[in-house]
Order: structure tokens, then sequence, then C-alpha cells
């Protein structure tokens, strides 16, 4: 409940809050962002305060980098992308829950999960990490009439809130740009320069080389295409370049292929997996993100909370959180001669790249993961107290600032 001075009281018991996504990976990915994202959220939040568990909408996840690994409660109904008894298997899980808060990840998850929301009368938020351009008919159809039964949509980009409210229909009055990070207590660490040298080996990287590295999945978003491109034109300007692509996807093949065919395939590694990733941009002199588009890639706040020189491009969910000059050297998307232009000049200048590095593990500090888990606890104290008594219009008329303080003053 909210007391006359406007603090949210605990309640009795802890909150069931479940969270509901549409599925746990993507063809030749083993862990990618939505689910990294729960094995660094779910963990943190307050266990006497909070009971968090996760719906998967489709089958098992029998990788060995399952969330269950990291004591996870997850739950998987096993249904097609529009199988009608996605919701009475739903409805069950949730009864048997006794969910208090649905936090929804993904098109089936936001729809039914807001079906299933109207039927139980549960407080829901919708969390869109896309920023995509339109959705297909039918989800436009869908969320038009599911509109009434969302308290809040949060969005991880100013990009992704457009999307929300242009394509997904959600009012700008109940859109809010709630900013992701990474652990920082985990990748805020600082590495010895025994540290270093250990992680270089493992990547098979020469005493003499300057690394070069992303961390990304090999997907059209991504951008990597422009990275192979450009590594030509970095190594006639300067041979000491190596290049260390960390990740999985569907595009690999066709990166080794780009690779080969400019007659550079010696010079850049596919890393494939990595469950450590932090040794990786360790080892890296330069950190590379050439994506195309993006909501906030959690790499990015990876690199940052690490401290690592960035070279972007001017994406949108990128300069969300970059400040360019000042943490991170930004140049235009599709362009690997500006690419190339600017990663030689980097690795020309270690002054450039440390001081870089030293803005971003200060930027990166703003981004911790367990600032954003504070804000979901509070905004569930929140959507708990007022949501069924004003017939879901009390969240959005609240006070939600403290949704958008402590973030990079950059971002706007």
């Amino acid at each position: 409940m909210v007391s006359r001075t406007g603090v949210v009281a605990v309640s009795v018991r802890p909150l069931n809050v479940v969270q509901i996504c549409d599925h746990l990976g993507w063809a030749g990915s083993r862990m990618h962002g939505v689910k990294r994202l729960f094995a660094w959220m779910i963990p943190r939040f307050d266990a006497e305060r909070f009971k968090v568990s996760l719906i998967s909408l489709r089958q098992q996840d029998e990788s060995v980098d399952n969330l269950e690994r990291y004591g996870i409660d997850v739950t998987y109904l096993g249904r097609s992308r529009f199988d009608p008894m996605t919701l009475p298997a739903l409805l069950r899980v949730l009864d048997d829950k006794q969910a208090d808060i649905l936090h929804m990840h993904g098109y089936g998850a936001t729809t039914f999960g807001r079906l299933a929301a109207a039927w139980c009368r549960i407080p829901t938020l919708l969390h869109e990490h896309a920023n995509l351009t339109s959705t297909p008919w039918f989800q436009q159809v869908a969320d038009e009439l599911l509109l009434p039964f969302t308290d809040l949509a949060i969005a991880v980009s100013r990009s992704t809130a457009e999307f929300v409210i242009d394509a997904r229909r959600v009012p700008a009055g109940l859109t809010k740009v709630v900013y992701l990070g990474a652990p920082v207590d985990e990748f805020g660490q600082e590495r010895t320069a025994a540290d270093v040298r250990e992680a270089r080996a493992e990547l098979g990287i020469p005493a003499d080389a300057l690394a070069v590295g992303t961390v990304t999945r090999l997907m059209p978003s991504k951008g990597n295409q422009y990275l192979i491109e450009a590594i030509p034109r970095v190594l006639a300007a300067d041979h000491r370049a190596r290049f260390y692509v960390v990740g999985e996807g569907e595009l690999q093949g066709d990166l080794e292929a780009q690779a080969s065919a400019l007659g550079v395939a010696d010079r850049v590694t596919f890393v494939g997996f990595m469950r450590d990733v932090s040794a990786a941009y360790s080892a890296f002199d330069l950190v590379v993100f050439p994506s195309l588009w993006e909501g906030t890639p959690l790499t990015a706040f990876e690199a940052l909370a690490m401290g690592r020189p960035i070279l972007a491009t001017d994406c949108d969910g990128l300069l969300d959180i970059l400040t360019p000059g000042r943490d991170a050297r930004i140049v235009p998307r599709r362009d690997a001669g500006a690419l190339a232009d600017a990663i030689v000049a980097l690795l020309a200048d270690p002054a450039a790249r440390d001081a870089l590095g030293r803005e971003a593990r200060a930027t990166g500090a703003e981004y911790d993961i367990g600032r954003f888990v504070q804000k979901m606890e509070r905004l569930y104290l929140l959507m708990h107290a007022v949501s069924r008594a004003t017939h879901r219009e009390g969240v959005a008329q609240a006070d939600l600032s403290f949704l958008t303080r402590g973030g990079h003053p950059g971002a706007g």
C-alpha cells in the first residue's frame, strides 16, 4: 500500500513477480541478450521482499548454460508460437505461483501475459528490447485490444521507446525509458598484468600484436561484415593488428567466407562462445561495436564497466549510452573506411585509448545492473499497491522519476 507520505509499504509476504519471455535462445547462440539479462537480474532481487520466477512459452532450454544453473526458477510451457493452449497453460502456472506482478518480454509474452492478467487482474509491465520499425498486423491488433490491460511499458532506449509508442500502440504517457546495465561488481574488477597476459594467451594473441575485438551475436543488426571489410585497410597501415570475434550466430559462415575472400582469414579469429567474456575484453587493446541498429546492447555495458577503449558506430541505442569523444570514439555506421581509419588512429595512440578507457569505466559505474534491479523493486511495489485500486490508471499517474534517475548524463 502507499502511505499518505507517498512511501510504498512492503507487503507482508514477498511479492511473487513472474517474468515471462517468448523463448530463451536464438538458433546458433547459447546465451543471448535477454537470457543473460535474466541471469544477472533475477538473482539480485531482495529475496526477503520478492520471489522472482520466470516462464518461457517455448520448449525447455537444453543448453549447459541454462538459467537453472544460476538457481533461477524457470517453467517451460513448451508451446508453439500461435498455440491457443498457451493461455490456459499460463493461467495454471500463474495461479500456482500466486502471481502478483507480470513483467513481460517479447510479443508472445506480452500478448498471452496481458490476456492472463486481464482474467486475473494482475498488474502488468511490458518490457521492450527491440527497436524495429513495425510489427505484424496481427500484433498490432493484439496490442490495440490489450492496451487497457497494460499498466506501464518500459523501453531499453529512446529509439525503442519510439517503437513502443508508434508500432506497439502504447501511449507516450505509459512508456518510460529505463536503461539496463551490467554487473559492475563482476566486470568492474581491476585486472592485473598477469590476468591480462593469461587472457591473451588463452585467445592465442601474439605478444607483440594489437588485439582488436568485438563481443557480439553474429546477426545482421550487429554490422560485423563492416568490421571484416575494414581489416585489409587496417593491416595495410599497421601490420601488428589482429582481430577477434567472440560470439555465435547464423552469419558466422558468411563472415568467415568474407574474411577468406579478402585474404585476411589468418588475421581474424572467430572465437565462438565464451562463458567468461570479461577475459576477452581484458585481452583486447580496442573494443569495436560496428552495429547498424540496437536497443542498447549488454555488451556495451560490459565494455564500459571493464573500462575498455571503445570504438562504436552512431547507431541509436549506442549513442544513448556513449558520449562521442569522451568514453568512446564514434564513426558512421555502414562505413568500413571510417571504421578502419578510426581503428588505425586509436591503435597508434595508446594515450587516447587510455583516456577513453578511464572515461568508459566512469560511465559504466552509472549503469550497474544492481541499480536497475532496485528501480524494478520500487516499481513492483508501486504497481502492487495502486494498480487494482485505481483500475490500472494509478501507476502511470504516479511519480516515476526514480526510473530515469542515475543514468549517464549523455543519455538525455
